[in-house]
């Protein structure tokens, strides 16, 4: 059980908040809810991805409910930590004025894969499994028992 009192707040960013920044906050909140808030946003928000959707529901983590959310809805919100997840949002997004640190960790974009189907979702898995494995290097060690 943690002994925060404090839950600390991550807002992650990248363009569409359709796959990278959704799995990022699913994760987070699933791993380590009890000390995080987790949200996400797009600095061009579309859609959630379906594949996004599917390759989480196989580590047991729903985001069917998630939207895809602009930054501006955060504007006014204080953020332990805000971390872009593409490129195209850290040069975007260079500054949000009420985050107290400030990351970037680039993932390949998933929604760009070509080929089959299948080919798609190797590919969406690999983008969550390798944030996965950075999300509990990243926040894991914050973690107060």
């Amino acid at each position: 059980m943690s002994t925060n009192s404090h839950k600390q707040r991550v807002l992650f960013v990248c363009t569409h908040n359709s796959a990278r920044s959704q799995m990022a906050e699913g994760f987070l909140r699933e791993l380590y809810g009890e000390n995080f808030d987790a949200y996400s946003a797009g600095t061009h928000p579309s859609r959630v991805s379906p594949y996004a959707i599917e390759v989480m529901q196989e580590k047991k983590i729903d985001l069917s409910h998630h939207t895809a959310k602009s930054i501006d809805q955060f504007h006014g919100m204080e953020f332990d930590y805000v971390i872009t997840v593409c490129d195209g949002a850290r040069e975007t997004c260079p500054v949000f004025p009420h985050g107290k640190e400030f990351l970037h960790k680039r993932f390949d974009d998933p929604t760009q894969g070509t080929g089959t189907e299948e080919e798609k979702r190797v590919l969406f898995r690999r983008v969550r499994d390798e944030m996965s494995g950075w999300i509990v290097q990243t926040f894991g060690k914050n973690v107060v028992c």
